[in-house]
């Protein structure tokens, strides 16, 4: 049993605070409580069993949280993002290895975190071969490598034309490269050595004496100041850091994990409601409106390869979910401008609210499905 909790997200482009409903779900016995606040990250217990681990947090503090879960090598097994004071949100782990795992909040989102050991004990839990776990990851899987290979293509012509000075050329291509990126960001954060940061990292969360790359330093050179000395390597450092994504999800050892998945589906429309929304994302180019496309249809792809899975355990959720979809889509249309769309400093605050409110409602119901795929 749930119950949605709404709250106020403060629009930055807007005067007025919208409305917006997140899903809140009430802790079941063997949930693991977190509780953290500005400066600490305290966790009910620090050992599990393998299979899946259920952490309900909860922030008491005043700035904006993070959590996740680190795997051998910091890899990503597991994040929730953007749990505003006074929310608690919910993430489900598969940890089917027994080890020594790292639990971390981050206040303000930044930073490495506050950290802590979490051991698993137990027998590995074999992952299944066949069925429909498998199937889905299967599936995802095929779609994320697709959407990376074409990541690939596209990049290189966005950088080709950097490095040619053609700025109008550059200009075409930044936000259509960036849409294969942003389809499938969540895979693209999972992995460590900050490689997701090189590739879409924003200028104000730079740490101090630390170097800039990726799509968003360009963007600030194409529209704002001009190509500089060292925009043609950062340009290249794209390419490669483009190239390491590639490689690590082509490895044999990348694995799909469906439950991960179905907390991405979520992840990409948190992303919508915390940066596209508020045009901080873009801030250049104000080109938010495709990636604002490209996460809602990135978490679609997502859904849908966990589609049987739900259908079959809450068929009234999946038809729900679809209603909601249709309404974003719906909206996003009316901001077209022929195969694009308009530029997001032209929508108005009206129609601001109005798409806020939409994918509000959207994530209320996608944020269910991570308990529903692992039969929670």
């Amino acid at each position: 049993m749930t119950r949605t909790t709404c709250v106020l997200a403060l629009v930055a482009a807007l005067p007025l605070a919208v409305a917006g409903c997140t899903e809140k779900s009430k802790s079941e016995a063997g949930d693991i409580a977190v509780t953290a606040n500005d400066s600490t990250c305290d966790i009910a217990k620090n050992t599990a069993g393998t299979g899946n681990s259920t952490f309900q947090v909860t922030n008491n503090g005043s700035k904006v949280t993070e959590f996740y879960v680190y795997g051998k090598g910091d890899r990503v097994m597991g994040e929730v993002e953007n749990i505003g004071p006074g929310l608690t949100r919910q993430l489900i782990v598969a940890l089917t290895e027994p080890g020594t795992y790292q639990t971390a909040c981050k206040p303000g989102m930044v930073g490495d975190g506050i950290r802590a050991d979490f051991t698993v004990t137990g027998d590995a839990v074999k992952q299944e071969e066949s069925g429909q776990l498998a199937d889905a990851a299967a599936g995802y899987k095929r779609y994320v490598v697709s959407q990376i290979s074409a990541l690939q293509d596209t990049t290189k012509k966005f950088v080709d034309s950097v490095k040619s000075g053609d700025i109008a050329g550059a200009k075409a291509q930044f936000p259509l490269a960036r849409t294969y990126y942003e389809r499938i960001e969540p895979v693209a954060e999972s992995f460590p050595d900050d490689l997701d940061p090189r590739i879409d990292l924003r200028e104000p969360d730079v740490e101090p004496g630390a170097k800039w790359t990726g799509f968003h330093r360009l963007e600030k050179d194409l529209w704002t100041q001009g190509l500089q000395p060292d925009t043609n390597a950062i340009a290249d450092q794209l390419n490669k850091d483009v190239q390491e994504l590639s490689d690590r999800v082509n490895a044999n050892d990348f694995v799909i994990d469906p439950i991960q998945t179905a907390g991405g589906a979520a992840g990409l429309l948190e992303e919508v409601a915390r940066t596209k929304i508020t045009g901080e994302e873009d801030f250049f180019s104000h080109t938010d409106l495709y990636d604002f496309k490209a996460n809602v249809e990135g978490s679609q792809a997502a859904i849908a390869s966990i589609r049987p899975i739900l259908d079959e355990r809450d068929a009234a959720l999946g038809k729900q979910i679809d209603q909601r979809f249709a309404d974003l889509e719906a909206d996003l249309e009316t901001h077209r401008a022929g195969d694009g769309f308009v530029s997001y400093d032209t929508v108005t605050e009206p129609q601001r609210q109005e798409l806020s409110q939409k994918i509000d409602a959207l994530l209320a119901e996608v944020s269910k499905v991570q308990r529903v795929v692992a039969g929670k």
